[in-house]
């Protein structure tokens, strides 16, 4: 590929001198570049120092993002489950389209997934961490796997139990490494992730042969358990709580992210402030220790690599933090779905930015084009390789989907989100209400927008093979709205 050079200079400040990235393009018929993906878990686009407002701090992906291309509009369509990141791992892996991924199973279905793919390329491939894709494991794709971790890890009573009242200490304790979780097995699974990627690194930089390294934290999913120093870099008090922070989401119960979603037993009913803060600052803290994990093994990739290495980081999906008075990701509002996404490698314009919308599974088409694999017909997602040449590849429109309660698009200006079972819509006006707080659909003035919207959500819909019939609600819904023309 014809990427523009620019020779990457080292992570000031950080302690990584990423030769591995700054290499040369490789020649035409060449040795095929490396390719590291890390990929996070529940992470929102605005929990890092660098796509955010500096609440968070996260040295070693603030400088990855530097070294390469931000594609700031990155989001996953959605999920058939309440378990999103199973959903969006599976067309991740897959290729497939949310509602085709819905029903892929392993037995039936022998079309390759994306490592196999690597490896009928010439990869050798390597896995650790969560996996997560319906029906197959990763020791059946994959010629090296560390430990394959599950969705999430166990947690206590004492996580859902508490009260959060002012003064009173909880007794569960994210610190405390008698209670499980990601503690479980005596090492932080953080840096087990860590350990065990930077083992390959090792390994591999002494091998002719090029890799692909699948590399899948859990955190920071819940239970956002971390070590007492990066839990003190956040003290509660200086928490702030988000612009749509409120005690409970009115239509919670009706889409499926009430009380009843396990995600949202992480704080009780309804949200208070403290409860927000307090989750919050945990989210942060596991954040920052991953930050550290993410930089051993960018360090060690320096250290021991001298091949040319394409560097991407994402998440499986956002998670709502007491955005909406939601604290999971079973919803259509931007923390939930939206995340950061960063490349890094040879050609790659340092501190450049994308700002097209683009959907996270598009990474494995956009891997296959630069280790010149070609692309199969199975996988619905483009390449985003012209997108790193300055040319468009992304979407001009979003899709969003949660099982047969939500639908969403989103657009440059707008965000219309419709809920089946209440016959209930919503529409936000992105430009001039980014924490989507005013409900203008009841709005008369908004009906050309919204039929203008939802002719362009049952296109997206027949993209993603959603056979949800809409037609009904969105009409029962125009008619509910009060005339108001003066008789």
């Amino acid at each position: 590929m014809n990427f523009r050079f620019s020779l990457f200079s080292c992570i000031a400040g950080a302690g990584l001198a990423l030769s591995a990235i700054a290499a040369d393009p490789p020649d035409a018929g060449g040795t095929p570049p490396n390719i590291l993906f890390i990929f996070a878990d529940d992470l929102a686009f605005d929990a890092l120092g660098t796509t955010g407002d500096g609440s968070v701090q996260t040295p070693h992906l603030d400088k990855l993002r530097d070294q390469g291309c931000c594609f700031e509009q990155a989001f996953n369509p959605g999920s058939w489950t309440p378990a999103i990141c199973q959903a969006s791992r599976t067309m991740l892996n897959t290729g497939k389209t949310v509602w085709k991924a819905a029903k892929y199973d392993r037995a039936k279905d022998k079309t390759p997934l994306w490592p196999e793919l690597m490896h009928q390329g010439g990869y050798e491939t390597y896995f650790t961490g969560k996996w997560h894709v319906k029906s197959v494991g990763s020791k059946q794709v994959f010629d090296h796997v560390g430990t394959e971790r599950g969705g999430m890890p166990e947690q206590t009573q004492l996580c859902y139990d508490r009260k959060f009242i002012p003064g009173k200490p909880d007794a569960w304790r994210p610190d405390d490494q008698s209670q499980g979780g990601y503690w479980k097995g005596g090492r932080h699974w953080s840096e087990v992730v860590a350990d065990e990627a930077c083992g390959f690194l090792k390994q591999a930089g002494k091998s002719a042969k090029p890799f692909f390294m699948y590399v899948a934290f859990n955190a920071p999913h819940d239970p956002h358990q971390s070590y007492a120093k990066y839990l003190n870099k956040y003290p509660v008090d200086k928490i702030k709580l988000p612009d749509s922070f409120m005690p409970e989401y009115p239509y919670c119960r009706d889409i499926g992210a009430g009380p009843k979603l396990r995600d949202e037993w992480l704080a009780p009913f309804p949200r208070t402030p403290l409860s927000i803060k307090t989750n919050r600052r945990e989210y942060y803290s596991m954040i920052t220790h991953m930050d550290d994990q993410i930089g051993r093994i960018l360090n060690t990739l320096s250290q021991e690599v001298t091949t040319p290495t394409y560097v991407i980081f994402t998440a499986d999906q956002g998670v709502a933090m007491g955005d909406h008075g939601m604290i999971g990701k079973q919803n259509m509002y931007e923390p939930a779905i939206r995340v950061p996404f960063f490349i890094a490698g040879p050609g790659i314009e340092r501190k450049s930015t994308v700002r097209e919308p683009i959907y996270i599974q598009s990474i494995m088409p956009t891997t296959l084009e630069l280790a010149g694999i070609p692309k199969q017909e199975h996988i619905a997602f483009p390449s985003l390789a012209p997108s790193l040449q300055g040319k468009r590849a992304g979407e001009q429109d979003i899709y969003g989907s949660y099982m047969g309660t939500q639908r969403m698009i989103r657009t440059a200006e707008w965000k219309m989100l419709i809920y089946p079972k209440i016959k209930r819509v919503r529409l936000f006006n992105r430009k001039d209400d980014p924490s989507e707080m005013k409900d203008l659909a009841e709005d008369p003035a908004s009906i050309p927008v919204m039929k203008e919207l939802f002719a362009k959500l049952k296109k997206l819909q027949k993209t993603q093979n959603d056979t949800l019939q809409l037609d009904p609600v969105f009409k029962e819904f125009l008619q509910s709205i009060p005339d108001n023309t003066p008789s």
